[in-house]
């Protein structure tokens, strides 16, 4: 039976009168959205050097269990790649990545690799930059504890390896076989758009040099996307929604770097979709929230009913 009301102002203590109820509590029905879910936020990536580091990788952030309150709103922030110096000629440094975002987890974005001209350093971020060549010290650039690596030393006219999730940056050789630094490997996560897993974050090659005439091509990217090294050629940029490093660009000529790429945020919970925001897919036992640009998770409020 429905519940009824009284349509009248009620002053006084009244006695319920038959075939009317009044409400004495609520009942929670399934169906309210999850208060666990599964997370992967990665930043955007740094961009390469000119005659230079590899781009560092975004901060790679993914954790399972992670607790929500069913009918809350979760904004989600997905950061840009760092885009590349556009003018060519003056060996310029790349820049750092834009940070992600998902409730209190934030994934600092990826650093800028060295420039090939003394002063235009690597930079720090989620993974560091490569340091490119003729910058003193030849250190690279430091990594986020639990989100990335430090990025690969320069060696003589070799710049480093930009950083990547699973791995640091590859170091430039000053001697023979003069070898620039390999991009840090990228990380492989479940928590991805296909349900199957896929790697994420890998750190920008370095440039090749010139010097000898002999050296080795530019240096390719780690896995997960870090877009390679150039020998007297452009860096490669990294994909879109990889998080990696751009690559660096190689030689005197200066040719402009890669771009970093975006970074990307995945949301993942057990059962059927019971939640809103981004491109929902299912795999066995779960749904699953991907998000390529800024939005809302939006996790379904909890039924009830009036006893």
């Amino acid at each position: 039976m429905g519940i009824k009301f009284l349509n009248q102002n009620i002053t006084t203590n009244t006695v319920r009168p038959t075939g009317f109820k009044f409400p004495v509590g609520l009942t929670v029905l399934p169906g309210g959205g999850p208060d666990t879910v599964d997370y992967l936020v990665v930043a955007g990536g740094g961009s390469g050097g000119q005659w230079g580091g590899g781009g560092g990788a975004g901060g790679f952030r993914t954790a399972t269990g992670f607790s929500i309150t069913a009918g809350n709103d979760y904004p989600i922030t997905v950061g840009a790649g760092a885009p590349a110096n556009p003018n060519p000629g003056g060996a310029y440094g790349g820049s750092q990545g834009s940070n992600s975002s998902f409730s209190t987890i934030t994934s600092i974005g990826g650093g800028g690799g060295g420039g090939g001209n003394p002063g235009r350093s690597s930079t720090p971020g989620g993974s560091g930059g490569g340091q490119g060549r003729s910058n003193s010290p030849y250190a690279g650039s430091a990594g986020t504890p639990g989100q990335g690596n430090v990025g690969g030393n320069a060696g003589g006219n070799n710049g480093g390896g930009g950083g990547g999730a699973g791995a640091a940056g590859g170091s430039g050789d000053a001697d023979s076989p003069y070898l620039a630094g390999s991009g840090g490997n990228g990380t492989a996560t479940s928590i991805a758009p296909s349900g199957t897993p896929a790697t994420y974050a890998g750190g920008g090659g370095a440039g090749g040099s010139s010097y000898p005439e002999s050296s080795p091509s530019g240096r390719p990217g780690g896995s997960g996307g870090g877009g390679a090294g150039g020998y007297n050629t452009t860096g490669s940029p990294a994909p879109a929604n990889s998080g990696s490093g751009g690559g660096a660009s190689g030689g005197t000529n200066y040719d402009v770097a890669g771009n970093g790429g975006k970074g990307i945020v995945v949301i993942r919970y057990a059962g059927s979709v019971a939640a809103g925001g981004g491109a929902v897919t299912t795999s066995p036992g779960y749904t699953i929230h991907t998000f390529t640009g800024d939005g809302t998770f939006t996790s379904n409020a909890a039924n009830f009913s009036v006893n």
